[in-house]
Order: structure tokens, then C-alpha cells, then sequence
């Protein structure tokens, strides 16, 4: 029977697909021959010897770069460093355990630029740079650490923009693997390489004199690094939003093509990640053009204002909370999963932390449901049996006679914490909140389906089996895990509530239904919020600290530790009609 989507029709909102953060006054976006003309005039001081460095994150086009570079800088000689990089056999046999045989899962990686390099070549190409006769130009991932330029660009990719290119058959950094599985590439990316680029590039962050970003391949531009550490600052003391990607799914729906504003023609989409700085962007404007970096370069650069003291100290430079858009509206079930105890993902990925979660729903269907928990009396090695079976082709897995099955309907919250057997149904608006490390799901039962690559999707049924919770029955479950709702307390227009999540987790959400000013405070701790109700709202600084910031239905946006108190209230569209946030913040960081 088609899907009217009548639901996600009435909740059509203004959704910004390319939130933007201001440059400093007075600073631009370089393009085109701009962009040569600014580092040959910085680096005029040096005479004809001069030496500039670009320092590019893998998964940058060198060559299209090197052409740029040509075209823009003649009489530069360039030098491509990664000359010296091992050989692809090399590096293979060198992460061959951080890399392993799986095909979604390695070992987080502790290594430094200087395990990809032969130094012996790297210390002839330094005596080559250091001995030049004519001006020239170092490429590549480490240029700015080979010898002393007298000018620093630093590269910046996206990850997002990263991940499209594996697709499309870029290999990994000097891999050869073009045709491998993306599976494959972005787990190397993931474990190795994304994690040894970044503790390369951040202490660059502060001394380098531009940022290049080469997300369009031909089409590189510029900023000063003054640009780059000033919007960075001004960023961590007001609310943001970061650059939401979609991407379709096997289970995919299409809500999100209505209410986000996407492309009608795409099959579905079933994935928005539009709360994840490790993965998404931030978009910097100069009025007229934007210039994108990766989101994590704030987590970076201003952990301590960004995430607060507490949660600095807790977690490091890194960001704790994700929130993701599900969408099976039209679509099908997510695959029966389970995600890793604390204890499990530290031993077998060398993970801090684990994903917790849960399901929000944003807007659910009459026949929604949320496949939640064990039934009680469930025979362990009668499940275990059928789990195998199913993955062997000889079954369909009967998931309605092992596991919960809850109806869902708008504004429920479940809670999902590490060990617990779940999914959500089709025809759900899911707004999922959880912990970041967000790749470790390991998937127990798909559904007799493929991936829409025609392969079948991945499944870890040793992992899986090894992390269930078995004692997480119907009673527990429903004693613990579903709308958790706990009035906190209300004003003139406003009311608060606690939904989540559960004790065993360390985010705690609360819910704010507001017909008036809300008032907020982040207590010193990073929050995070989705606008669930309402067409817009605006949030405001009781001592116009920052300008005032919109937002619209289905957003999620940040307000960094540093803000302190701010407001909430209907605006636009929204005023008239009750709105609603959820407001995640990592419990007990609040001072």
C-alpha cells in the first residue's frame, strides 16, 4: 500500500541543508588564481628561494593540486614528499593488525605520520629542499614537517567528501585498493589514517599562515590561518550548526526527501548525520562564497570552551555526542542489532568508550514499532542456534519470537544502552542519540536482504552473541528502557522534562515544551539539541553575548560549554503554536 507521508507533509519545515558560520570582519575567500597570487606574495620575502609547503590530508587530489599549482606559481619547482612514502606492500604489512581481515572492524591506531614514510627518503628529499636553486612548492601529507618553509598552507578535506571518493574508486593513501570494498577503505580510513592526520595537523593549526580547501577538486581555495583560528574562536562561544549529510540505505525512507528539502528522485535516504563533528563539516562564509572545513577542527582547536572542563577532562579533544537522523518512513527495519559493552570495544578496538543510544521518534506511522530487548524466558542456545542458521541462508529469523516488539508513536524516547537487542521498525521518523562511536554496530540479523550494492550487508554474530545482555527480559525492559518521562520544572511558557537516557549511560536528555522564553543554561558542559516540535525557534543570549541564532524544525544544533545562559522561544513560523526541544548533555559535567 503506498505511504501518504501525510505526517511529514504538515511538518514541512526551513530546513538548512548549509548553515554557516562568519569569517572575521575584513577576511575573504580566495579563488582561482587568487589563491596563488596570496601565497606567492607571502612568500616574496624569501627571494628566489623561496619554499612554500602545502600540507595535504590524505585523500586529497596531489595531482589535480600539482596542476593548480602549475598554472598558478610558474618558475616554482614542486616537490611531492609523499615520494618517500612506503610502498603499498609496505604499509600493509606494517597496519596489517590495525587494519585486520574484517571487513567493517580494525584497531584504533596510535600511529605518528612518520610510520607511513621511508625516513631515509625523507631525510634525501629534505637534503634535495634544503640545497634548491630555484623557488619551489612541497606537496603532500607532512610537507609542513620536512623542513622549515617559509609559508604554511595546511589541506583541509571533509570527511564526508572523503568517503564519496572511495566511492567513486579513489584508494586509500598510497594503497592499492581502488576497487576494493568503500566498507573496507573507510575502516582504514576510520582506524589508521583519519587518526595519524590528525595528530598531524593540529599542531599546525596554530602557526600555519593559510587554509586551502580542496573539497572541489580543480577548484581549491583559500583563507588566512588569521581567518581559520578566528572563526574557530568566535565558533566556540556561540550556538552552531554543522553541515548535515544524507545518504541512502536498504531500510531507507522518505521522510527527510519532504522535510529537508532533498531530491525527489533518489530512491530514499535513510541516513542524516547532522549533530557529529568527527564526521561532519562547518561551512565559513565571507558573505559571498563558503569555504568548508571538518567540524572536528573546533573540538580541536577549543576543547575546553567547546565541551567545558569537565567533559574535557572526561573525554579529551573529542566530541561524546552524536544525534543522527533514522528515516524507515515507506522504508523497512533497520537490521536486529547490538552494540558493544565499554569493557568489549576498549579490548578488541582499543575504544575509550562505547555507543550507547537511543531512539527518539520524531514522527512514526499508526504500524510503527521498536524492536527493544529479549522476551522474557527466550532460550539462549535455541536463539543462539536460529541466529546461525539464518546467517547460513537456511532460515528467516523469527525476531518477533525472541525479541520486544513496542508501538511507537511520536515524541517516545527509548533508551538503548550498550548490550541490548534492538531495532527500529519501519514507517519511524527516528532522531537518534547516542555516544559518537558510531560504526560499532554489530548487526545479528538483516532481514533476508542485500545491500544496495546487490552484496549483503555485514554480520557479526560472534561479536554480537558475546555482547547481548541477556538478563535485558520484557520486564526489565519495560521497567527501564521506555519513555523514562520525569517532570523537572516549569515557568511562565515553558516546561522541562527529563526522558533519558538510562542510568547505565552518560548522556542525560530533557525535554523543553515552550510556548514563551525558555530559559537554558549549559552549566558549563557542551549541550546539544534537536528542535522536535515547532516550525522555528531562536535562540538568544540574555546579555547579547552572540546574535541572536534560528533554527528550524529537525535541526540539530550546538551550544558550546562556554556560552552559559541562553533562551528559547517560538519565532517565525513557530510563534502561536507550542515548540519543543531535546537537550543532550554528558551527565555530571554540569558545574
Amino acid at each position: 500500500m503506498p505511504h501518504s507521508f501525510a505526517r511529514a507533509g504538515e511538518r514541512t519545515s526551513s530546513y538548512d541543508r548549509h548553515p554557516v558560520i562568519a569569517l572575521p570582519p575584513g577576511e575573504t575567500i580566495r579563488r582561482g588564481v587568487d589563491v596563488w597570487h596570496a601565497l606567492r606574495d607571502a612568500a616574496a620575502s624569501a627571494g628566489d628561494r623561496a619554499l612554500i609547503a602545502i600540507d595535504a590530508y590524505p585523500g586529497t587530489d596531489l595531482a589535480a593540486l600539482a596542476d593548480e599549482i602549475r598554472a598558478g606559481l610558474p618558475g616554482f619547482e614542486i616537490v611531492d614528499v609523499e615520494s618517500a612514502a612506503l610502498s603499498a606492500s609496505e604499509l600493509a604489512a606494517r597496519f596489517a593488525r590495525t587494519l585486520t581481515d574484517d571487513r567493517v572492524f580494525g584497531i584504533m591506531s596510535h600511529a605518528t605520520i612518520d610510520a607511513f614514510y621511508d625516513a631515509a627518503k625523507r631525510d634525501e628529499l629534505r637534503e634535495r629542499v634544503e640545497s634548491r636553486a630555484a623557488p619551489t612548492v612541497l606537496i603532500g601529507w607532512g610537507s609542513a614537517t620536512l623542513t622549515r618553509p617559509d609559508v604554511t598552507a595546511l589541506v583541509e578535506m571533509a570527511r564526508w567528501e572523503i568517503q564519496l571518493r572511495y566511492r567513486r574508486g579513489m584508494p586509500n593513501w598510497h594503497a592499492e585498493n581502488a576497487e576494493e570494498d568503500s566498507l573496507r577503505k573507510i575502516k582504514r580510513g576510520f582506524f589508521l589514517e583519519w587518526r595519524a592526520a590528525d595528530r598531524h595537523k593540529r599542531p599546525l593549526f596554530g602557526t600555519a599562515d593559510f587554509v586551502l580547501d580542496a573539497n572541489r577538486v580543480g577548484a581549491t581555495s583559500l583563507i588566512t590561518g588569521d581567518a581559520f583560528r578566528g572563526a574557530l574562536a568566535a565558533a566556540s562561544h556561540r550556538p552552531f550548526r554543522v553541515v548535515p549529510y544524507f545518504d541512502p540505505g536498504v531500510w531507507g525512507g522518505q521522510w527527510m526527501k519532504q522535510v529537508c528539502g532533498l531530491d525527489a528522485s533518489e530512491a530514499n535516504y535513510a541516513w542524516s548525520f547532522d549533530g557529529v563533528p568527527e564526521e561532519n563539516s562547518l561551512l565559513l562564509s565571507d558573505g559571498e562564497g563558503v569555504f568548508q572545513i571538518p567540524s572536528i577542527d573546533l573540538v580541536f582547536s577549543h576543547p575546553r570552551d567547546l565541551l567545558g572542563e569537565r567533559t574535557f577532562a572526561r573525554f579529551g579533544a573529542e566530541f561524546p555526542i552524536r544525534f543522527d537522523l533514522l528515516d524507515t518512513m515507506g522504508g523497512g527495519n533497520l537490521s536486529l542489532q547490538v552494540h558493544p559493552l565499554t569493557e568489549y570495544i576498549r579490548d578488541r578496538f582499543g575504544m575509550a568508550y562505547t555507543q550507547d543510544e537511543s531512539y527518539y521518534l520524531l514522527d512514526a506511522d499508526d504500524d510503527a514499532v521498536v524492536y527493544l530487548g529479549l522476551k522474557t524466558g527466550v532460550d539462549r542456545e535455541r536463539l543462539t542456534a536460529d541466529l546461525t542458521r539464518a546467517q547460513a541462508g537456511e532460515i528467516s529469523f523469527p525476531a518477533e519470537e525472541y525479541v520486544n516488539t513496542y508501538p511507537a508513536k511520536r515524541h517516545d524516547h527509548f533508551s538503548i544502552p550498550a548490550g541490548t537487542v534492538h531495532c527500529s521498525g519501519a514507517n519511524s521518523m527516528v532522531l537518534e542519540i547516542s555516544a559518537t562511536p558510531y560504526i560499532f554496530t554489530f548487526k545479528m540479523w538483516d532481514w533476508d536482504r542485500v545491500g544496495l550494492d546487490g552484496v549483503p550487508r555485514p554480520i557479526h554474530l560472534e561479536h554480537a552473541l558475546a555482547n547481548i545482555q541477556w538478563e535485558r527480559d520484557t520486564a526489565w525492559t519495560d521497567e527501564n528502557l521506555i519513555n523514562q518521562v520525569e517532570s523537572i520544572a516549569a515557568g511562565d511558557g515553558w516546561r522541562e522534562e527529563r526522558t533519558g537516557l538510562h542510568d547505565l549511560e552518560f548522556i542525560e536528555v530533557r525535554r523543553h515544551w515552550f510556548t514563551g522564553v525558555a530559559p537554558h543554561h549549559t552549566g558549563g558542559t557542551v549541550n546539544v539539541l534537536n528542535l522536535v516540535e515547532g516550525a522555528e525557534a531562536i535562540i538568544e543570549s540574555p546579555t547579547g553575548a552572540f546574535e541572536p541564532f534560528v533554527v528550524h524544525y529537525a535541526e540539530t544544533f550546538i551550544v558550546p560549554a562556554a556560552v552559559g545562559a541562553y533562551t528559547i522561544r517560538p519565532h517565525g513560523a513557530g510563534v502561536g503554536a507550542e515548540c519543543a526541544t531535546v537537550k543532550a548533555s554528558v551527565r555530571g559535567t554540569a558545574v
